[in-house]
């Protein structure tokens, strides 16, 4: 099969970029040294135009998991461009591909079945032929907003102007212009590709599977905070529509906290979640195959009777939380007159559900321990 053409100034930018921060970027710091000042300046940059990818690119216009002010937009997708990652729509086109198709070699655009350095990088060296870029069809929505398609227009324009204009005028500011080109402009570069190339990578091979292992998405701390957050990538492959990907409080995800604080200052709205409900039917779901697939082999009574524990305490959650959410939207719907009883009913069916589900938790626990399963 005819391989594909190469995209000569992508191998140019990764391969330059790459080999001045290896070898530049210390060697300067080798001869001339550099300051705090340095530092700051590129972990804000690097901030800045990691955040602009996830938090706008990702979040708000792959998967419109919110709706932001144009302001917001606006810098976001300026951010963008700082991140040298395609233009929003392009990005978008590719990520909506991926996220429908994923792990399916001939169709996801960075399928992580390939070998790991196709997925990290290697997918963006030859020329896709996918005729999706043609028109952009996967993204009509994209197409009506006036800054996705002025950013796409002017793309490289403004990555020209925020590459070179933002070290150059830290380098005014701080009296060492090759410097900061050097560690805001390469390095930050580098770092910010990578980082983000991982979770096409490496977050589809290192980490748990709590919410599916129908695809090969990982959960991975180390990576949500390389990411800003997108390292909780099993949950968001489960459940794309929820604008955050850690969902418990003391999971590290920034691009959440920007997105929930710029709600508060009236910078975004209609922050979509996936209920509790939702997410705990998932993880019933995916342990009870988890622990009936490892029983499979087992023909003791204590193994049978694990087996019916499962199905009987799955089939009751399901049917509990069936119950909450038909009662709950049946509030919504409720008159003054019929909010009271309803609401009544609602807590005392949460309160049941709650209860079936650390019956669950206990019965898994005791599940692995007993047969010391890997989770």
């Amino acid at each position: 099969m005819k391989k594909a053409p190469l995209i000569w100034t992508n191998i140019l930018v990764f391969s330059l970029t790459f080999l001045i921060a290896l070898i530049g970027v210390p060697l300067y710091g080798y001869l001339y040294g550099y300051s705090a000042a340095h530092l700051v300046a590129t972990v804000l940059a690097l901030g800045f135009a990691g955040m602009s990818i996830t938090v706008g690119y990702h979040r708000l216009w792959a998967h419109k998991t919110f709706e932001a002010h144009p302001i917001l937009q606006f810098f976001l997708a300026l951010g963008g461009a700082f991140a040298l990652q395609n233009s929003a729509l392009h990005w978008s086109s590719d990520h909506r591909v991926q996220q429908k198709l994923v792990d399916q070699n001939d169709k996801d655009p960075y399928s992580a079945k390939k070998v790991f350095w196709y997925s990290h990088i290697g997918w963006m060296l030859r020329e896709d032929q996918r005729e999706t870029y043609d028109d952009y069809s996967n993204c009509r929505d994209l197409q009506k907003n006036k800054i996705v398609m002025w950013q796409h227009k002017h793309y490289l324009s403004l990555v020209l102007i925020t590459n070179f204009g933002v070290p150059l005028a830290l380098g005014f500011i701080f009296n060492d212009i090759l410097g900061m080109l050097l560690t805001v402009g390469v390095l930050r570069i580098v770092l910010s590709h990578h980082f983000t190339f991982f979770i096409n990578s490496l977050a589809h091979i290192w980490g748990s599977q709590p919410y599916t292992d129908e695809n090969t998405a990982r959960d991975n701390a180390f990576f949500a905070f390389l990411t800003h957050g997108e390292g909780y990538h099993n949950y968001h492959h489960s459940f794309a529509a929820d604008y955050r990907n850690g969902i418990r409080w003391y999971h590290f995800d920034p691009s959440k906290w920007v997105i929930w604080t710029a709600n508060k200052l009236g910078m975004t709205k209609k922050l979509r979640t996936i209920n509790e409900i939702t997410v705990q039917k998932s993880l019933v779901s995916k342990d009870k195959k988890l622990i009936l697939d490892h029983l499979s082999g087992e023909l003791d009574d204590m193994a049978a009777d694990f087996k019916q524990k499962l199905e009987d305490l799955s089939k009751l959650f399901d049917e509990k939380a069936s119950a909450v959410m038909l009662k709950a939207r049946e509030l919504k719907q409720a008159n003054a007159e019929q909010k009271k009883r309803i609401e009544a009913e609602l807590k005392q069916l949460r309160s049941s559900l709650k209860s079936t589900w650390n019956e669950w938790l206990e019965l898994t626990r005791m599940a692995v321990k007993t047969y010391e399963l890997a989770h």
